[in-house]
């Protein structure tokens, strides 16, 4: 086996800038229950211990202290409110209250909500949680508005809106990308030239094709992520762009605004085979993610694993330009020893 000639940081700010690395880097995303499972099946104390024992370079997020206004039980610092629903295999916060459900117009929200504000955190606590991890790459700040906007209007409603309340969309995108704003670059501030990269993130894909029209989405989210996007390079960051689903039509678009890390490339839905997307747009921006945690990892065989853990390096990482992970966070259902021979095989078979 090589000797490894690069800390995690290093491999990948290396892919990053279009360079070859020792090996292929591996990402991790897994819930709170699959994380203690492998922390606990190979005795290890801390993450890091786990993500050394399987050769993963983790990138580690940082985000500031929330000091604001009193929240209820169950409420984020938005208003909205979620309980715990245990699906058996796991369990996840879904929200059960919309604040902005009720109003029908921009002067009712002006009269009658309070959006929050960047001075509701402490930003000082960011330098603290990035000590002892200087060799692993950090990730903060970003934004993910519309996903925000769903939980305040209603998941059906915010739909509606962007046919027959436009101006409302607008107003709030508005403000919650503004939030986004300052919250990133206080972030930075904090921290200068130490953050690898910042999420910029929107789900505009089903199985089968974009949720949104094409409009829509030049419409509503790209003149925003385009700012959102020149703030985090003006910092010395990358964007890491995440949308899951069958997203090929907007690929380019996402490029020209300034994309570097597309994630999380499910290449089971339409449009997003491997190859062709290497082919097309491997110049141009860093893959992440194509291990598929639909159907590979949780119900694959470790062969099946192995096959598409393989395939992912010889098509996505050929000449640099990937990062190994899988599509989503690992679900609990996920067999302990298809995970492990996920980075096994990627540690294995990554090395250029």
């Amino acid at each position: 086996m090589p000797k490894e000639k690069m800390t995690p940081k290093e491999r990948w700010l290396c892919v990053l800038k279009g360079e070859i690395p020792d090996r292929v880097p591996m990402d991790y995303w897994g819930t709170k229950e699959v994380t203690e499972k492998l922390m606990k099946y190979f005795g290890c104390n801390d993450e890091i211990s786990l993500y050394k024992k399987l050769h993963i370079d983790k990138a580690f997020q940082v985000s500031p202290k929330y000091i604001g206004p009193p929240l209820k039980e169950g409420e984020d610092f938005y208003g909205c409110r979620y309980k715990k629903v245990n699906y058996g295999t796991g369990i996840y916060k879904e929200c059960i209250y919309y604040p902005l459900a009720k109003y029908n117009s921009i002067e009712e929200i002006e009269k009658n909500y309070t959006w929050p504000s960047p001075d509701w955190f402490d930003y000082s606590v960011v330098k603290e949680q990035i000590r002892g991890k200087e060799e692993y790459p950090i990730c903060g700040g970003g934004s993910e508005p519309f996903l925000i906007y769903k939980n305040l209007r209603g998941q059906e409603q915010a739909y509606i809106d962007l046919i027959e309340n436009p101006e409302l969309v607008h107003y709030c995108l508005d403000k919650l990308y503004n939030f986004c704003y300052e919250f990133t670059l206080r972030i930075y501030e904090q921290i200068p030239f130490k953050i690898t990269y910042s999420y910029v993130a929107e789900d505009m894909g089903s199985q089968e094709d974009l949720l949104f029209s094409i409009k829509h989405i030049r419409e509503f989210f790209i003149p925003r992520m385009k700012k959102m996007i020149e703030l985090i390079h003006q910092q010395g960051a990358y964007v890491f762009f995440h949308s899951d689903g069958a997203i090929r039509k907007i690929i380019p678009d996402m490029i020209e605004i300034g994309i570097d890390i597309l994630n999380p490339i499910q290449w089971r839905c339409k449009g997003m085979d491997r190859k062709e997307l290497k082919k097309e747009f491997g110049k141009k921006v860093t893959f992440h993610g194509a291990v598929d945690n639909q159907k590979t990892l949780p119900f694959g065989s470790k062969e099946d694993v192995k096959k598409e853990v393989i395939e992912n390096i010889e098509i996505l990482g050929k000449g640099g330009g990937y990062i190994l992970a899988p599509c989503h966070n690992i679900q609990p259902i996920t067999p302990i020893e298809n995970i492990i021979t996920m980075y096994e095989v990627g540690y294995e078979c990554g090395w250029y």
